[in-house]
């Protein structure tokens, strides 16, 4: 573990934390849910359980705070790349392209079943939901985009279609797809 004097107290608190749910996540990969316990997070996080017992009651509260770190910084990213350079379309492109990668890289699993429920997966749908809402707002006052349809309802479509991705054999099939997702939000002259 670090040494405390060389870092405050909240640095120590955060890269505990942070082993605890990348230690966990490795388990959980590596042998399965349910094989998981307590005592080989602590073991394999190099802390006493008493300590993890203060970070976390349970395994599945450890997942969950590992899911939502991890879609915290999905959501950062998709961000970055909305706010990147570009005119609405190219940005909407670079979005769209970005979370179908994502959804590429998740595997469906008894993982994914446990943790995307609850009101905190309805936040982060919205936000990225507002995300491309937004640019499809955006790139309809170009021109660039569809007019015809409320942004809202193109959004879900987006949705909708790129979540095949995670289904796709590569990277290139899920560039395909956005391909043809982008084609269905472009302005008619």
């Amino acid at each position: 573990m670090p040494k405390l004097w060389n870092r405050t107290i909240a640095e120590h608190r955060r890269e505990v934390r942070d082993a605890i749910l990348d230690r966990t996540a490795a388990l959980v990969a590596k042998h399965g849910l349910k094989a998981v316990t307590m005592s080989q997070i602590a073991e394999q996080s190099g802390i006493g359980r008493a300590t993890l017992y203060k970070y976390f009651a349970d395994v599945e509260l450890i997942l969950v705070a590992w899911h939502d770190r991890h879609v915290s910084e999905h959501l950062k990213q998709l961000a970055a790349v909305r706010d990147g350079p570009g005119n609405a379309w190219t940005r909407l492109e670079a979005v769209l392209e970005t979370y179908a990668l994502i959804a590429h890289e998740q595997h469906s699993t008894e993982l994914a079943a446990l943790l995307h429920r609850g009101e905190r997966i309805v936040r982060a749908q919205q936000q990225l939901r507002d995300i491309i809402k937004n640019l499809l707002t955006e790139g309809a006052r170009a021109g660039e985009v569809r007019g015809d349809t409320a942004p809202l309802e193109l959004a879900s479509y987006c949705l909708h279609a790129l979540t095949a991705a995670g289904s796709l054999p590569t990277k290139a099939a899920v560039r395909r797809l956005v391909r043809v997702t982008l084609a269905g939000l472009r302005s008619r002259p």
